[in-house]
């Protein structure tokens, strides 16, 4: 670096990057400084330099002194050790000393007193909050947060014939022919820690995981149009339980909310859905699976006329960018909790969910959103933004015999029980998944308590756009 190079650089002031020191004589200060840079992304430490960037220079004992407190600070005043750059700039008013450090390997750097400092503006802070210190032991690895015992949590919690049949299907024996307790076996699988059920093993095998983890949800709503503040929507729902039930339910709630083609199929059947359910499933499971469980925030699912949009907590980790993951790069945040996920849900966990999401449908965008600390899939849909059932209820969709006997026995508001004794059914399966499911999809029936799916009080009334269908069908006079 030259003098003209070194003066245009401060000229610019101190930033993040740039500290200015007229000297420095004390170790624990000068770690501190070290610190700090070496957690917020490397930089430089310019000595021999005031406050307002004007140069004050050294001399060459003091460089000499400098050089011997740098090595000495960087090597036993800092946790782990440092390894700055130092080189010597002469100027006019006598030589600056400009202190490079890099961007810290082995995160977070602390003082002997244990205090983390990171870079604020052009100053420095210590680190004092709980989240920011756990988020900073994640990225270096040292925090795998899945592998963390679930606070007031045992084994009780765990359902112990769905690990049973999971340790089954993927080893091929028994819990009794293994010989161990399960207690034992979960330890032994790095689901649980003195015999507390960690994060992973109580999201997998929880009997009710969301009394202990109340944030490791789904927050799924169906909007009638494409604005997220609408005070409208057709339908709600939180899902909760273990990751393999969240994913059927969330892909049960997609269904029913995004529309069906017919694309060559018979009359009678349901139709494919208007996206590739392929697409679907790699990106739900991905936000599953890889979400920041130090983000205290569910996963949110929300269905519009133009788009659908699956939401999860926490940014790419690291410097892993939406380009990336489109070409199969991965970086696994929750690493026992994958790999026992690949045994449970359709994921497999080389990076290639996203590029199989991609060719399935290409219309999905990928948005990284740092400062809102969550990850948006948007995958766009191919109906009109301006078609929705309630708006629009000249549109006639093509409805199945069972949805048109549905639409006919509707009349005022009933609850399930009602509707299929008046169309004389008994399978609650089969009335669920071609009548009332069915219609819902498409517009036709809507719920009297959205935000309650499973209340007692569930009603289904017949929607403007159902009305306008059965009129449609019914033989004209």
């Amino acid at each position: 670096m030259t003098e003209a190079e070194l003066l245009q650089l401060l000229a610019r002031g101190e930033d993040s990057r740039h500290q200015f020191k007229r000297d420095a004589t004390n170790a624990d200060s000068l770690a501190a400084e070290l610190a700090a840079l070496a957690n917020s992304g490397g930089g430089s430490l310019f000595i021999g330099v005031a406050d307002n960037a004007s140069v004050t220079g050294l001399d060459a004992l003091a460089v000499r002194r400098l050089n011997q407190l740098i090595s000495n600070t960087a090597s036993q005043h800092i946790r782990p050790p440092l390894s700055p750059i130092s080189h010597n700039v002469q100027t006019a008013q006598g030589l600056v000393m400009v202190v490079q450090v890099p961007d810290g390997l082995n995160k977070p750097y602390m003082d002997l007193q244990g205090r983390v400092w990171v870079k604020s503006g052009a100053d420095k802070r210590h680190v004092t909050a709980r989240e920011e210190m756990q988020r900073m032991f994640q990225r270096a690895g040292l925090l795998q947060v899945d592998q963390v015992p679930v606070r007031h949590g045992s084994i009780s919690d765990i359902d112990d014939r769905a690990f049973a049949r999971y340790f089954e299907r993927r080893y091929g024996e028994s819990q009794g022919q293994a010989g161990l307790s399960l207690a034992q076996l979960m330890e032994n699988l790095q689901l649980a820690q003195d015999g507390v059920p960690n994060l992973a093993g109580l999201l997998l095998f929880g009997k009710h995981p969301q009394r202990l983890l109340q944030v490791c949800q789904i927050g799924a709503v169906w909007f009638p149009g494409t604005y997220l503040g609408d005070t409208r929507y057709l339908d709600s729902e939180n899902i909760d339980g273990t990751l393999e039930e969240q994913f059927q339910r969330g892909m049960a709630f997609l269904k029913r909310s995004l529309h069906h083609v017919q694309a060559g199929r018979g009359f009678n059947t349901l139709g494919q859905l208007e996206i590739p359910e392929e697409a679907l499933v790699e990106l739900l499971v991905n936000a599953l699976v890889h979400r920041d469980f130090l983000v205290s925030a569910t996963i949110r699912l929300f269905v519009f006329t133009d788009r659908v949009e699956i939401i999860s907590p926490g940014h790419l980790p690291d410097s892993l960018t939406p380009e990336q993951i489109r070409t199969g790069v991965s970086n696994r945040r929750n690493r026992v909790l994958a790999e026992h996920a690949a045994h449970i849900l359709p994921y497999r966990g080389l990076g290639t969910g996203v590029p199989r999401a991609l060719g399935a449908w290409p219309r999905i965008d990928l948005v990284d959103e740092r400062d809102a600390n969550q990850f948006r899939a948007i995958v766009w849909r191919t109906v009109s933004a301006s078609v929705t059932p309630e708006v629009t209820p000249e549109v006639t969709p093509e409805v199945t015999p069972e949805v048109l006997r549905l639409l006919q026995v509707l009349n005022g508001e009933k609850s399930r029980t009602e509707i299929m004794a008046a169309l004389g059914l008994k399978d609650e399966k089969h009335f669920r998944e071609r009548y009332l499911q069915a219609a819902m999809a498409r517009g036709l029936v809507a719920m009297t308590i959205p935000d309650r799916p499973r209340s007692r009080l569930q009603r289904y009334r017949i929607t403007a756009a159902g009305q306008t269908c059965l009129h449609a069908h019914l033989p004209q006079e």
